[in-house]
């Protein structure tokens, strides 16, 4: 299966794993690269020794491209794109923030950069800075999909750009990715559903609570980790979501937060007292959500919180990676090849409905 994401990552089908902290270890994406797909590392939770370390583990599983996620929200981002740079990462994702500095750098060892966006206003700004292409989140995605659905948001920024975009948000299967072609997409990314394969590090705890779970079973609210973001409905994410975050408790939470991210105490009080009030929440948030996302990948949703997207009503099984990316462009074919004869049956029978008043007047 050809698309400009296929010829741009140079990958054999247009399926990407995204960077899902404590997810997208070196084990899942060598596995989704090697099935033909592109996986991103999850950089999120890594030092910069930890980052070039899963990058050469990475590469000691898989010969095939891969990419790497950097969100340049968090502190410590901008000394593991260093690290990405340095190490020469095929395919940088880079979000929340802005890259082109970045995108430059990466452009000069010929590697390609693929921005995430949630609205038309930031796909044109990632488009102008130079990015390759665009990772375009839905509504219905894990963690921060955009207030706009899948449906409308991929044509939408269809029409506003010309770079290769990558859907995000409700694709599971072949059924998706064919939409997706269809809405004007170059690829989906499949983050929940490859989440839930036999080389994910998820525990079964929680993929056990996913498959019994449907497609109304999240909570979209930004009092989680300060932006608006989509986990699994658990009596912990309704609790978590409730008690959100105050001033104060960021205050109070800064050495806690400190140690998680790998910084010194001064390096990150100071670089939140500089980005504002409203950064410094969001950072509070998103680090004290940090050890709740990781405690749910490891089984315990008593406390911890999973981030998921709506599509888990639509996942029913457990299989390999490959098994997965296989079927689902399998799926997509066949689809596509249903949907062609369709629409040629259709067009054929108003043809010869348009002929048949032609051939009577012919008559008189």
């Amino acid at each position: 299966m050809k698309t400009r994401i296929t010829e741009l990552f140079k990958i054999k089908y247009p399926i990407i794993l995204p960077g899902m902290s404590w997810i997208s270890v070196p084990e899942l994406v060598a596995a989704v690269s090697n099935a033909g797909g592109l996986g991103y590392l999850a950089t999120g939770p890594l030092t910069p020794d930890m980052t070039r370390e899963s990058i050469r583990k990475i590469r000691s599983l898989t010969n095939k491209p891969f990419g790497a996620g950097c969100t340049l929200l968090m502190p410590g981002a901008r000394e593991n794109a260093e690290v990405l740079i340095e190490e020469k990462v095929p395919v940088v994702n880079i979000s929340l923030g802005r890259g082109d500095d970045i995108i430059r750098r990466v452009h000069e060892y010929g590697g390609k950069v693929i921005s995430t966006v949630t609205t038309e206003k930031h796909a044109l700004a990632a488009q102008a800075a130079g990015a390759d292409a665009l990772q375009v989140t839905g509504h219905e995605a894990a963690a921060h999909g955009g207030m706009a659905t899948s449906m409308v948001l991929v044509p939408a920024i269809r029409d506003a750009v010309k770079i290769p975009i990558v859907a995000v948000g409700g694709f599971a299967d072949g059924r998706g990715l064919a939409a997706a072609l269809a809405l004007g997409a170059d690829g989906i990314a499949m983050g929940t559903r490859l989440s839930m394969t036999q080389e994910s590090p998820v525990h079964t705890n929680t993929i056990k609570k996913q498959l019994e779970s449907g497609i109304q079973d999240t909570i979209y609210s930004d009092r989680f980790d300060g932006l608006w973001c989509r986990v699994l409905k658990t009596p912990a994410a309704e609790k978590s979501v409730k008690k959100g975050m105050s001033l104060t408790r960021a205050m109070v939470a800064g050495p806690r937060i400190a140690r998680e991210m790998n910084l010194p105490l001064f390096k990150l009080m100071i670089g939140m007292l500089l980005q504002g009030p409203a950064t410094m929440m969001k950072l509070a948030h998103m680090s004290t959500a940090f050890d709740k996302i990781k405690a749910a990948t490891e089984g315990n949703l008593d406390y911890g919180v999973q981030l998921i997207g709506q599509c888990q009503g639509l996942i029913h099984d457990i299989p390999t990676v490959a098994e997965v990316i296989n079927r689902t462009v399998a799926e997509a074919q066949k689809i596509q090849q249903q949907m062609g004869s369709q629409l040629a049956g259709k067009i054929a029978a108003k043809t010869v409905k348009s002929a048949k008043p032609a051939a009577k007047a012919k008559k008189k």
